[in-house]
């Protein structure tokens, strides 16, 4: 049977030199045996006063802990590290990214449920974690799943986030199941992870909210400019692209 490994990290900030602080995992063997952990270390690099207004973790939290290494969540994460087992993330790239870094080489099959989400609820404005949170209705019922897996819900911490992970996770199983009759959810999902997504509309800049299509017809040169010069996550690098191209 597959174990899934749904996990946060909070890091010293989110640059290339920056570490794990902190690390944040369930661990889902069966649907009644769920490990919970929620880790402090310490980390080669100072944690910026940025990444400490974001997730109230100062030095003086992590000066007694132990190296990434040697936290229950780094030894578990190697155990279990085969394609048959599940690895989940929002926007996992910048996880995995940071567990890289500690030495890591994934064997998992990859979700990551910022993608899927992106798929699966492709109207929704935002796909943030936190708004998709408020959007889906998921902290009406944070609460109870929380006091059943003994977790103190905190405000940008890390088994707070994977919390909400989970009941995303559940909701989007749900989508897949529903778009996708007969299919595996989570096989659809891994698969999902690893296709582009097709964006609507522009989330920043001067023409944010509005229809990307649009934009190319009327601004192609702008389209031009953002693609040479701005650093795009892989889905509008695809979207623009394929304008680009057409």
């Amino acid at each position: 049977m597959a174990i899934y490994v749904l996990f946060d990290t909070e890091t010293t900030g989110n640059q290339e030199p920056d570490r794990i602080i902190q690390v944040g995992a369930m661990i889902v063997h069966s649907k009644d045996e769920i490990e919970v952990l929620d880790e402090l270390c310490q980390a080669p690099v100072p944690i910026t006063v940025e990444a400490m207004e974001v997730h109230n973790i100062t030095p003086e939290l992590i000066k007694d802990k132990g190296l990434y290494d040697e936290t229950d969540f780094a030894l578990k994460l190697q155990q279990f590290n085969q394609k048959e087992n599940y690895l989940i993330a929002h926007n996992i790239a910048f996880d995995l990214g940071m567990l890289e870094k500690e030495g890591f080489k994934n064997h998992y099959t990859l979700i990551d449920t910022l993608r899927c989400a992106k798929h699966l609820l492709p109207d929704s404005p935002n796909h943030r974690l936190q708004y998709l949170r408020y959007a889906l209705e998921l902290y009406q019922i944070e609460e109870a799943e929380a006091q059943k897996l003994g977790i103190t819900i905190k405000a940008h911490d890390a088994i707070g986030d994977v919390l909400v992970m989970k009941l995303l996770l559940s909701k989007l199983v749900r989508l897949t199941q529903e778009k996708f009759a007969g299919i595996n959810p989570m096989q659809k999902l891994a698969k999902l992870t690893q296709t582009p997504v097709m964006m609507k509309t522009f989330k920043f800049g001067k023409y944010k909210d509005r229809e990307i299509a649009e934009v190319v017809n009327e601004d192609r040169g702008y389209i031009t400019w953002m693609r040479a010069n701005l650093d795009l996550d892989e889905d509008m690098t695809f979207t623009l692209d394929y304008y680009l191209a057409s």
